[in-house]
């Protein structure tokens, strides 16, 4: 006798009835039955008496119990359903554990796109009948392995048959599962523009540095899964700094009070704690938190120095160097940045590094000089009195704010002079820095 087979049945889960209604409406055509309930407790109580339950839809904010903690309850009565999670873009804590504990397959913003919520859940569906099938097929098989002991002669071409049946549907849940993986990687993704969402300061810092990232490791033979671990950690790097107050980030670190600093100096150790949560996502927690670790071991938040720093955390350090004195440079952006960052090169980036991050940045920040280089060979840099080092080469003499001669161009500089400079900067400020002439 055939079976009887079951109407596939969809879950619908928020406290607002016009919301439910809504999805209602949206899904009235579709093939399958729908089901609604206004709470976590609710839906567990419906789970309960339900059959084949494909798909659960479940709003984040709820009261009492919330989406993903509903998520997870809910295993327990439909383990085979798909999950989605509707949720707002602050909700990041949320939706990290909506996937991590919920097993969700995919997270959905508020407010959304009709058509792109329907396709979001007619691929669940698909996805969800390619497993019950494949999960039948493979039942079929040991049957007829079964079978096949006491029949061989008789079964040998429909077992055939059946094998080829099960290649061609595995193949399809291999493409499934690829294009879960692209999902995957579009959070990532997403999450890294919530960044620089903040403001135009950020805009493209995070995709910047982990391109400079990505060609810096290639340029050192890195590859496979170490890689993308450095691709995923330099996209993800400032996450931390979700939280903390713009006026605290719009700060130099040298001009913070301890308490700032105490704050600010965290990031790294939040961003750490927040992916550590996705076993996949902690290789790349671990580069994010020693980002800021220097050479000279005077960085945070472990002060590390030196071959200590994981390789990946020094090049991504270097990578987020370069592109935030890229946003400060003029004309010529690349030799700019090269040329500002070369002053921290020993005390806080890595040596070793110089070469690899002269070629890509060349590569990376091409445009037209607007300006000849200086005769010498080197790029003038207006810089502030404390960014001064010894035997940098003036580029212009040196005039107070009211016109007094302080030094001659030319001149190299050594601690009397910085010290002289910047005395008179704080006594009698002119308009603009000192230009030095720094080495290519």
């Amino acid at each position: 006798m055939a079976e009887v087979e079951q109407t596939m049945t969809v879950l619908l889960v928020d406290d607002e009835e016009n919301i439910l209604r809504s999805l209602t409406r949206l899904l009235m055509d579709e093939e399958f039955e729908v089901e609604t309930a206004n709470s976590g407790e609710a839906a567990l109580e419906k789970l309960k008496t339900l059959q084949q339950v494909a798909l659960i839809v479940s709003d984040q904010r709820m009261p009492g119990m919330n989406g993903a903690e509903f998520l997870g309850r809910s295993q327990e009565y439909a383990p085979d359903a798909l999950r989605i999670l509707l949720t707002g873009y602050s909700d990041i804590n949320a939706t990290i554990e909506a996937i991590n504990k919920g097993g969700a397959y995919r997270y959905i913003s508020k407010p959304w796109n009709d058509e792109e919520l329907l396709q979001t859940i007619r691929d669940a569906i698909r996805q969800y009948t390619l497993l019950a099938e494949n999960k039948r097929l493979n039942a079929v098989v040991a049957a007829q392995n079964q079978e096949l002991q006491e029949w061989n002669s008789n079964l040998k071409n429909r077992v055939l048959q059946q094998t080829t049946a099960i290649r061609i549907k595995s193949e399809d849940l291999q493409k499934s599962l690829e294009r879960s993986h692209a999902s995957y990687l579009g959070m990532i993704e997403a999450l890294s523009r919530l960044v620089e969402m903040r403001g135009k300061r950020t805009h493209q810092h995070s995709q910047n540095v982990s391109q400079l990232a990505v060609n810096a490791a290639k340029e050192l033979g890195i590859g496979g899964e170490e890689l993308e671990t450095i691709r995923i950690a330099a996209l993800l790097h400032d996450i931390g700094k979700i939280g903390i107050s713009e006026r605290i980030l719009g700060m130099a670190p040298d001009v913070m009070s301890p308490e700032e600093f105490r704050e600010y100096s965290q990031h790294p150790v939040r961003a750490q704690l927040l992916l550590d949560r996705i076993e996949e996502l902690r290789p790349a927690g671990v580069l994010i938190r020693h980002h800021h670790e220097n050479m000279d071991g005077s960085g945070f938040p472990d002060q590390l120095a030196n071959e200590a720093i994981p390789l990946g955390a020094r090049i991504i350090a270097y990578a987020n160097q370069i592109d935030k004195a890229a946003m400060q440079s003029v004309d010529d952006v690349a030799e700019q940045a090269i040329a500002r960052t070369s002053l921290n090169v020993g005390q806080q980036l890595d040596p070793a590094l110089q070469r690899v991050f002269k070629k890509i940045t060349r590569y990376y920040y091409f445009s037209k000089s607007t300006h000849e280089l200086h005769p010498s060979g080197g790029v003038e840099l207006e810089l502030k009195p404390e960014e001064l080092r010894v035997g940098m080469m003036l580029a212009r003499s040196v005039y107070s704010g009211s016109g007094l001669l302080l030094l001659q161009h030319g001149v190299a500089l050594d601690m009397v002079m910085i010290d002289s400079i910047r005395r008179y900067y704080r006594i009698d400020p002119p308009e603009t820095g000192i230009f030095v002439l720094v080495e290519r």
